[in-house]
């Protein structure tokens, strides 16, 4: 055999040479496939953004044409004097809603003091409300304690004549009250507390839903527990207690300190607007509700 008759076997490219063109030819191909799917996506969500908007367009559209029938319609009533009453409850104006009424107990035995000047504080939002407000200042008298002599059971009305007895007609007549104290030993001011303990005590009206609120102030620590002391008259007769963004109470040591305490008369304005709230809200709510049920109070000790 001649070496021109000799078989010539094809060259075939390495393995090494193919593979990476395949797989440049499969990402081009994953790629476009991508692309044209974000597209029909991106056009498939602007077709439902648009065709939100048009049915929106067509239900203002239809809800303007409404309003406007209805408005001519009660344009022609009035003009043949055919227009019927309005019955709706929605159409009649609500009876103005009486002021409420705050009593304010000051602790404080010291006149143009810090406790008067968160009571001040109070007594501004208080009054830009449209609530009548009452400051009697107790902590500068005379008032002696309870000597449970019980009489006041008979008679409801406290054994020893003095402002306690001139209180209660006041804190019947009102629908929120307020004890403001300084702090004495991490406590209320005892005169305050002997106050409290026989005007509670000894008057036996129904104190359910009065709004209570009680503010402190300090030269510095003991707030917390004068608070919780004077809040307990208000959780013993079935009167909610407001709040506000911080425990009620207000720093200061000289007269005059008070005012420089920005957060704590800022706890003082929003405490007033909350009570104002939950005055106002009882009020409407005992009209049309009246009061929660009440049981026959049951007394036991821990002999029997």
């Amino acid at each position: 055999m001649s070496e021109n008759q000799k078989k010539v076997k094809p060259v075939e490219p390495a393995a090494s040479a193919v593979k990476p063109s395949v797989n440049r030819a499969v990402t081009r191909a994953r790629k476009a496939a991508e692309k044209r799917a974000a597209a029909e996506e991106k056009a498939a969500a602007k077709k439902a953004v648009a065709a939100e908007k048009a049915a929106e367009k067509k239900a203002a559209s239809r809800r303007k044409a409404a309003e406007k029938k209805a408005a001519q319609k009660r344009v022609n009533a009035r003009k043949t004097g055919n227009e019927p009453a309005r019955r709706a409850e929605g159409d009649r104006k609500p009876a103005p809603m009486p002021p409420r009424r705050v009593l304010i107990l000051n602790g404080s035995p010291r006149a143009g003091g810090n406790t008067e000047a968160a009571i001040d504080e109070l007594c501004r939002v208080f009054q830009s409300e449209g609530v009548e407000t009452e400051t009697v200042q107790v902590g500068n008298l005379d008032i002696r304690g309870c000597i449970a002599c019980n009489s006041c059971s008979e008679s409801g009305r406290c054994v020893f004549d003095d402002i306690v007895n001139e209180l209660a007609p006041k804190l019947y007549a009102a629908d929120g009250l307020v004890i403001a104290s300084p702090v004495y030993y991490a406590s209320a001011n005892a005169t305050l507390v002997a106050c409290l303990q026989r005007l509670f005590y000894s008057t036996h009206f129904d104190k359910r839903m009065k709004v209570g609120a009680s503010i402190v102030i300090a030269r510095r620590t003991g707030c917390s527990a004068a608070y919780d002391e004077l809040n307990k008259f208000f959780t013993l007769s079935e009167m909610p207690v407001a709040s506000s963004v911080y425990w009620n109470n207000v720093h200061g040591n000289d007269r005059g300190e008070a005012a420089l305490d920005s957060e704590g008369l800022q706890t003082m304005r929003v405490l007033a607007r909350n009570m104002t709230f939950l005055m106002k809200s009882i009020a409407l709510g005992r009209k049309r509700f009246g009061l929660p049920e009440q049981e026959q109070r049951i007394f036991t000790n821990f002999i029997r």
